[in-house]
């Protein structure tokens, strides 16, 4: 029975083993927006947002508070009396005198109209909830497109690795080529060494390289949530859209842009703010009511006109009205700021818009830039990987020297950096434009 436990520990680890052995970007995405700190600290705005609006109806009600109080009181009291017609002073002295005395009340006060400050104080509320959630999406977006190019930025080093990897093969060849040659008395050692050395190159870049993929990786690491060090494998690729139109993204970035629509909000709070601002002018009317209950119990009467027992208790009333007449022009400088603020906002709403139109402008130009490089170097490669060939085979017949063999690898090697950068800027064009859209994420 043990034995069997055992094995089947043993095959459900290798299982999780391998679900680990690689990371699809949908994943990265996803564990993203469950882990990254960006985005949670975005959520927990939004949540303190909608839970102020949540209770907005509150201000509606009214304001109902219960108060009570009771007090013993242990004194020596010593009265005198005015003098009477035809006779002395008088005075009483009692020691120890004991007193209770309790009181409770129940008061409300309700707002019956306050210039509407409170309908547009619950509508601010509503605005600033519908921020919250702009903000959680904005960051939602700049997030995706950050796991998205740290992503491929993997992916293009990994790439870059597999081209520099084909290079030390080339050069274990040519090392070969040239030991052989030197055995049958046909080569020289500088030939020889330039090999080695040229293959030692290599693979102190294929060194260099892996430890850039693991710090690339700790980065995404970081973004998505994970523990730092973990090791996967992503993918082989980057999937590219080729037919993306500068008219989807020039004429419709005002309408699903998160950054533009936070912007936006942020003028219909300022404006909101402004008439809650105003409506401090107008007069305040209220209905107060309150039921009241205070008794006195006290030991002994020290005045022969102080009663041992009071008692008063019952219910009241009424209305307020506060008129704003004088305040230091508070209010005005108060309504002034408001306005102030609506312009501001208005102006980082034009500035956003203009850097996100220019932004927009230029990725379609780097796009299309891009795009033209891709297809250009598509077709060099092949030039490329075929004279490689053609050198190696004239090098092996012995009609050609290592100079020429090395030049044809070191285009080969230009030929895959211009070809691999090529693909990824082209998917960070791709991406950039998502982005600025807001079509990164639906």
């Amino acid at each position: 029975m043990k034995r069997v436990l055992v094995f089947f520990i043993a095959i459900v680890l290798t299982g999780v083993a391998q679900a680990q052995d690689s990371l699809t970007l949908q994943e990265a995405i996803e564990a993203a927006l469950k882990n990254n700190y960006d985005i949670l600290l975005s959520r927990n705005d939004a949540e303190s947002y909608a839970i102020d609006y949540s209770y907005s109806w509150a201000a509606f009600l009214p304001q109902v508070n219960g108060t009570a109080g009771t007090t013993w009181n242990k004194n020596n009291q010593q009265l005198k009396f005015q003098k009477r017609v035809g006779g002395g002073d008088s005075s009483v002295t009692r020691d120890a005198v004991k007193t209770h005395n309790m009181n409770y009340a129940l008061n409300l006060n309700w707002t019956l109209f306050d210039g509407l400050k409170m309908f547009a104080t619950r509508e601010r509320l509503e605005e600033l909830d519908k921020l919250g959630e702009l903000g959680v999406k904005t960051q939602v977006v700049n997030t995706v497109a950050s796991v998205v190019n740290s992503y491929y930025i993997i992916v293009r080093q990994k790439q870059q690795l597999r081209a520099i990897e084909e290079q030390i093969s080339i050069n274990e060849e040519r090392v070969k080529l040239a030991d052989k040659k030197i055995s049958v008395g046909l080569g020289s050692k500088p030939e020889l060494l330039q090999a080695r050395v040229d293959l030692n190159a290599q693979k102190a870049a294929q060194l260099t390289q892996l430890t850039l993929i693991a710090q690339l990786r700790d980065r995404l690491n970081q973004m998505i949530g994970f523990r730092t060090g973990v090791v996967y494998n992503v993918s082989d690729s980057i999937p590219l859209n080729m037919s993306l139109q500068f008219g989807e993204f020039a004429q419709k970035f005002e309408e699903s842009n998160p950054s533009l629509l936070f912007a936006k909000k942020n003028i219909d709070i300022s404006r909101i703010s402004l008439r809650e601002r105003k409506a401090d002018l107008f007069p305040t009317l209220s209905f107060n009511s309150s039921y009241n209950f205070t008794q006195n119990d006290n030991s002994v009467a020290v005045n022969i006109n102080q009663p041992f027992f009071n008692r008063n208790k019952g219910f009241n009333y009424g209305f307020g009205l506060n008129v704003p007449i004088l305040n230091g022009f508070n209010t005005k400088r108060l309504i002034r700021q408001a306005e102030i603020d609506i312009r501001y906002n208005q102006l980082l709403y034009a500035n956003q818009r203009s850097q996100i139109d220019m932004g927009i402008s230029n990725a379609f130009k780097d796009y299309e830039l891009q795009k033209q490089l891709l297809a250009l170097e598509d077709d060099n490669i092949q030039l490329a990987k075929e004279n490689v060939m053609i050198a190696l085979a004239r090098f092996k017949q012995g009609v050609s020297t290592y100079l020429e063999l090395r030049e044809a690898q070191i285009s080969l090697q230009d030929a895959y950096n211009r070809l691999i950068a090529a693909r990824y800027n082209t998917k960070l064009a791709e991406t950039e434009l998502l982005r600025l859209k807001g079509d990164l994420v639906r």
